[in-house]
């Protein structure tokens, strides 16, 4: 019998302040860059980081998960963050959930290991430009000075008020990652909206 349910096209969190966030870039002057990185695939991995399990997922995946706090290793289109000392975040494109946390666990093998896949609980907000670490700085502790939060860097702290975890890209000139909770995301646009009116 043929499916006959009507499909309904995927909608991010911060699309209702798509050409909000695109004029306040426009109206910067290239000052700051902001725009929503939706549908990301991001799986919660957890397992004993100094166990058999570690080595074989970072063979599996061709990236090494990173050990040192607050730090990031990147390879490929794949991103691992490090949460905790038993916990990651890996990023990567739209569309790869199922394939990733499959590799995950036939690289596990009988060891123990934990994969959720948190997708769709968080969107990004990517913030780009020479003063995007001003308009972070606006509502975040963390001091975010290349010196003391550079590239290859992630912390979970807040901004805004609000929980989240932002990742100093290690690209040249590639700015940050916002990985905000979806119930929170339109909050923290109209945040960070109010707080680019300086630029504009």
């Amino acid at each position: 019998m043929a499916d006959n349910a009507p499909t309904v096209p995927l909608r991010s969190p911060l699309s209702p302040v798509a050409d909000r966030l695109a004029a306040a870039t426009r109206s910067s002057r290239g000052a700051i860059r902001l725009a929503e990185l939706p549908f990301l695939t991001q799986l919660n991995v957890r397992l004993d980081a100094k166990g058999a399990a570690a080595e074989a997922v970072g063979l599996a995946l061709d990236l090494q998960l990173p050990l040192q706090p607050n730090t990031v290793v990147r390879a490929g289109e794949l991103t691992a963050l490090w949460l905790g000392p038993d916990e990651w975040l890996l990023v990567g494109p739209p569309g790869g959930e199922r394939d990733l946390e499959s590799r995950i666990r036939e690289a596990a093998g009988d060891e123990p290991v934990s994969v959720t896949d948190v997708s769709a609980q968080r969107t990004t907000l990517l913030v780009t430009g020479p003063r995007a670490h001003d308009l972070l700085a606006h509502g975040c502790s963390l001091d975010l000075h290349p010196r003391s939060f550079g590239s290859g860097h992630c912390a979970q702290t807040t901004l805004g008020r609000t929980q989240v975890v932002l990742v100093a890209r290690d690209e040249p000139r590639a700015g940050f990652w916002v990985l905000v909770r979806a119930s929170f995301a339109g909050y923290l646009a109209d945040w960070l909206l109010d707080a680019a009116t300086e630029y504009v």
